[in-house]
């Protein structure tokens, strides 16, 4: 099943960092889920989300305010399979 993926943020270097973060475990893993950016300020609100980096999977916010470890991706991901 194809799990959405959201890195909400403006596209800063930390942003950046998370996303890359993110598909690199989405690579190294072949977890079959699709990555969205989201850098308009009025989407990432609509998360409830004033601090970014963040990290929604599968429609739960998982983090906010910083670039997530390669471990803790992995593990949010692992539990959509």
């Amino acid at each position: 099943m194809d799990s959405p993926v959201k890195i909400l943020g403006p596209g800063c270097k930390r942003c950046n960092q998370t996303e890359q973060n993110v598909r690199d475990i989405v690579a190294e893993h072949s977890f079959d889920a699709t990555i969205v950016k989201v850098t308009d300020p009025l989407k990432i609100a609509a998360h409830g989300v004033f601090g970014t980096p963040s990290v929604v999977v599968d429609g739960q916010v998982k983090c906010t305010g910083k670039i997530p470890e390669k471990e803790e991706i992995k593990t949010w991901l692992e539990s959509l399979t």
